[in-house]
């Protein structure tokens, strides 16, 4: 099974907030971020802290969010040169081959660890930190469904 794609921004940055969201660090980091905010505004409404120790978690919080959404996502956009190329990708049963007008690569399942879908992607996890997109609005409903099951046979789901 083979298609042709080339990355979207809007649909790619998205993705790129799957990933950088589903990292447990920035989970916890998110999470510890925001109880300090609502503990601060709690003690701050009921006049145990001053407004400055609400103002420093509120702006905490609001770094984290621009951070992890915007300036992450957008900063892995432009530095990383694969987005801006035209691909065609090829699903066999014991490999994936992905080929560009510089030249192709071929993977074999068992260099993914994982994978995850998200609306617009296929995420192939080589490790936690590196990772291959496979655009599915390029594809059709029943192309889709046979990705899955080549991916379903060849790399473990998250």
């Amino acid at each position: 099974m083979q298609f042709g794609f080339v990355y979207e921004k809007k649909k790619t940055i998205q993705a790129l907030r799957y990933h950088f969201i589903s990292r447990s660090e920035i989970r916890w980091l998110i999470i510890v971020v925001n109880i300090f905010a609502i503990t601060s505004a709690i003690l701050f409404y009921s006049k145990k802290i001053r407004p400055e120790y609400f103002l420093l978690g509120s702006i905490m919080w609001l770094l984290i969010m621009l951070a992890v959404w915007y300036i992450l996502p957008l900063a892995v956009y432009k530095k990383t040169e694969m987005f801006q190329h035209r691909y065609i990708v090829t699903f066999l049963s014991e490999k994936l081959i992905l080929e560009t007008e510089a030249g192709n690569a071929e993977f074999n399942w068992e260099k993914f660890q994982q994978y995850t879908e998200t609306p617009h992607f296929f995420h192939l996890y080589f490790n936690p930190r590196s990772f291959l997109l496979i655009p599915k609005y390029e594809t059709g409903e029943e192309m889709r469904h046979d990705i899955r099951g080549i991916l379903n046979k060849g790399i473990v789901r998250k």
